[in-house]
Parts: C-alpha cells; sequence; structure tokens
C-alpha cells in the first residue's frame, strides 16, 4: 500500500520528505500554544483565544495575496521566503512576555504562513497527476501527522510549566525544522515555476478570484469546509486542549498521549483509508467525516461528564476522543485537495489553493474567539452542543454537494460508453 500511495516522480519523494522532517518540529509546539501564553506567560485565557484568532485574521488576509503571488510568480518565488519568515517568528514565540509581543510575534508567524499551505499544494498538485493526487496528499497528511505525533511525545516528556526555558527550547526546534523543506526545495531548481506561462499580457487569464468565486461547487465545498473546520480542527488548539484539562480535569502530559493516539489511528489507518476509498464518491467520505468528528467530541464531552470520578476512564475518553478525530482525518486530508486541485485549472491553481487555505484562517478566528466563552458556560457543555452540531451540519452540505460534481470529479467510476449495436445482416 506505501508503494502505490508514493508518487511517481522522485522530485515529489523529496518535497514528502520535507513535510515529514518539518513536521516533527511542528509537534514540538502544537498542542501547547493555549498553555505557554496563560499557564506561563500569564495572559488570561481572553487574551490568548485573541491572540491565536489575531493570528487567522492576518493569515486570512494574506492568503489571497500568496494565491495571486503564486499564480503570477510561481509556487517557489513564494514558498522559500515564507519559510524563512516563519522560521523567525517560531523561534521568537520562546521570548514573548506580554499581550503586545504575543500580537507581535503572531503576526509574523501568520504573514509567513500565509501562503505557506497554499504554495506547497500547489507545488504537489503540479508533480503529480489526476489518478494519483488523492493517495499522495493523504500520504502527505500521513507523514505529516507522523511528525507531529513524534515532536508531540519528545515534547510532552519535555515542557514544564514551572520551567518557561522548556518552552523556549521547544520553539527554537521548531524554528529549525522549517528550514528543512526550503533546503529540500533549494535542491530542485526545476520545480514550482509558474504553471501557466502566456505569451502574451493579453493571453493571461483575467477575472482571478471572482473566476473561481463563480465556481458554484467551488463555493460549496469551501461553505463545507467552513463549517467543518470551525467546529473541527479550530477546536484542537484551544477548545479540545482547554476542556481536556479545564473540565475533564486531566494534565497537559494526557493532552500530549491523546494527540499522540491520534497520530497512531492516522499512520495506521490512513493507507488502509485511501486504498479503501478509490472509486468511491468523495462527497461521500466528506459527509462521514462530519459524522466522526461529531462521534469524537461526543467521547469528549462524556468524559467531562465523567470528570475526577473515575480519573482513568476519564483520561481515556479524552485520547478516544482525538483518535476518533483523527480517524475521520484520514477521509478528509486526501479528498478535500483532491477534490479542490479537481475543480481548478493551471491559470488559477494558486487561487483556488489559497481559498482553500483561507477556510482555515477564517475558522482560526472563529474558533479560538467563541471557544472560551463557550467552554464557560454549563460547564462546556455549550460547547460540546455548538461543535457536534456543527459537524453534522456540515455532512448535510457535503452531500448536496454531489449534485453539482461530475462523476470524475467526485471520485466515482465513470460509466463507460455503452457498445454500437452490431448490425444485423439478413439472410439471402
Amino acid at each position: 500500500m506505501l508503494r502505490r500511495a508514493l508518487p511517481a516522480r522522485p522530485e515529489a519523494r523529496r518535497i514528502l520528505l520535507g513535510t515529514l522532517l518539518s513536521a516533527v518540529g511542528r509537534g514540538l509546539t502544537l498542542p501547547f500554544l493555549f498553555i505557554y501564553l496563560t499557564d506561563v506567560r500569564g495572559l488570561t485565557d481572553n487574551q490568548a483565544g485573541l491572540v491565536i484568532g489575531w493570528f487567522g485574521a492576518v493569515t486570512l488576509a494574506l492568503s489571497p495575496v500568496g494565491g495571486t503571488l503564486i499564480d503570477r510568480f510561481g509556487a517557489r518565488r513564494v514558498v522559500l521566503p515564507c519559510l524563512a519568515v516563519e522560521a523567525i517568528g517560531t523561534a521568537s514565540l520562546g521570548l514573548v512576555h506580554s499581550v503586545g509581543t504575543a500580537f507581535a510575534v503572531s503576526t509574523l508567524i501568520a504573514v509567513g504562513g500565509s501562503a505557506l499551505w497554499s504554495g506547497q499544494t500547489t507545488i504537489l498538485a503540479s508533480l503529480t497527476d489526476d489518478g494519483e493526487r488523492q493517495r499522495v496528499f493523504g500520504l502527505q497528511f500521513a507523514l505529516l501527522n507522523l511528525g507531529i505525533g513524534v515532536g508531540g511525545l519528545i515534547s510532552g516528556a519535555v515542557v514544564d510549566v514551572a520551567r518557561p526555558v522548556t518552552f523556549q527550547a521547544i520553539y527554537l526546534l521548531d524554528a529549525v525544522s522549517y528550514l528543512t523543506p526550503a533546503l529540500i526545495l533549494l535542491t530542485l531548481p526545476h520545480v514550482g515555476h509558474r504553471l501557466s506561462r502566456a505569451a502574451t499580457e493579453e493571453d493571461r487569464p483575467t477575472g482571478g478570484y471572482l473566476t473561481v468565486l463563480r465556481d458554484r461547487p467551488f463555493r460549496r465545498l469551501v461553505l463545507f469546509g467552513l463549517v467543518l473546520t470551525t467546529c473541527g480542527y479550530a477546536q484542537i488548539e484551544v477548545g479540545f486542549t482547554a476542556y481536556s484539562v479545564r473540565v475533564v480535569e486531566v494534565t497537559p502530559r494526557i493532552v500530549a498521549w491523546a494527540l499522540a493516539g491520534n497520530t497512531v489511528m492516522i499512520v495506521l489507518s490512513q493507507l488502509l483509508v485511501i486504498r479503501r476509498m478509490e472509486g468511491r464518491s468523495r462527497t461521500g467520505a466528506l459527509a462521514a467525516v462530519g459524522a466522526v468528528f461529531a462521534s469524537a467530541w461526543l467521547v469528549l464531552g462524556a468524559a467531562g461528564v465523567i470528570g475526577t470520578g473515575n480519573a482513568l476512564v476519564a483520561a481515556l475518553g479524552v485520547v478516544a476522543c482525538a483518535a476518533i478525530f483523527g480517524f475521520g482525518e484520514t477521509m478528509l486530508s486526501p479528498v478535500m485537495p483532491a477534490l479542490t486541485n479537481a475543480l481548478a485549472t493551471d491559470e488559477l491553481r494558486g487561487r483556488y489553493n489559497a481559498m482553500s487555505s483561507m477556510i482555515f484562517g477564517i475558522s482560526g478566528i472563529i474558533g479560538p474567539v467563541t471557544a472560551g466563552p463557550l467552554l464557560g458556560a454549563a460547564h462546556g457543555k455549550l460547547w460540546v452542543a455548538v461543535v457536534v452540531g456543527g459537524c453534522l451540519t456540515a455532512s448535510v452540505l457535503a452531500l448536496s454537494l454531489r449534485r453539482l460534481l461530475t462523476p470524475a470529479q467526485d471520485g466515482r467510476p465513470t460509466p463507460a460508453p455503452a457498445p454500437p449495436p452490431t448490425p444485423v445482416t439478413s439472410a439471402r
């Protein structure tokens, strides 16, 4: 299964290697930003939520610019400087000491990260064909989470809220990890250039984002993604972590183990899921993702009800939530970028991928800002109800998308044309 999932071109394989190595650094810091800002640097819950939400706002504002630059100059010229800025910003997190510096560093990181997702996705899409993209994007996600899980295990054994230097160390290592994909891309001089090479200024595609927004199936896909990520991914850093620590009353180390369980689920099941999804409806898979995410939050809610009454069962509930969530991710990760690039053209591929990345920017604002107040209401029960309902709403949106797609775009086998009737010859 691994051999089948690997891309045919060696350049794409090296890009995937960079994804794995940089993800280890990301895993060192992913679970702990909210805890670092509040328990180590003394920010209030609302201040920390606003800082993380501000990151999403800046990312959202700059993502369209990144997509335009990718289409105009090529992903290479955008991704390389963004990786350098991201490394500087991440290292600076260890120097945060006030609300002002937290906002400043968050802004720098957002500037660097605003075009990374769309740029790297565009590069990988340019190195693969339609038949292998879904498998390759799924493998990319498995490698990403393998790296995050390894980093999470390391940081879970190292970080200590009583020793700020442990957090400074992991942010510095995370910054160094961003240089790895940059070095790999520098060794591939022919990768990441413009996909559309118009001969004259008049031949260049017009319309830009207006053309992308006129694509009705893509608009529906974006709406689905907004609802799902707001009630799913955007809750991991704030909602999931805060609910686990404050309501379920587990330690940060349990949160780290839960995210490790998430990674184990993804790594063990991703290739099998990719294989089982071949030839099946992509919209059906997206609908299933919403249902799986909702189930994960229900399990976490049950752990909160149990709480300290049975600490072991409550901790297992936190870990189970993350593992179930991971299974849903194995279906979402190959389908969302593959469907986005199936709808895109080479002339506007950067903009399509930028719009897709903007989903995370918008949810990155709504999720953290709303999680705090919702968690404070009714001992977190309102938060659970909202995220479960949102995930199920996303499932309905995914099912409504199917009628807007061709069978090829939806990943379903295209029926073979019926053979022409055999002429009947009359006997003489």
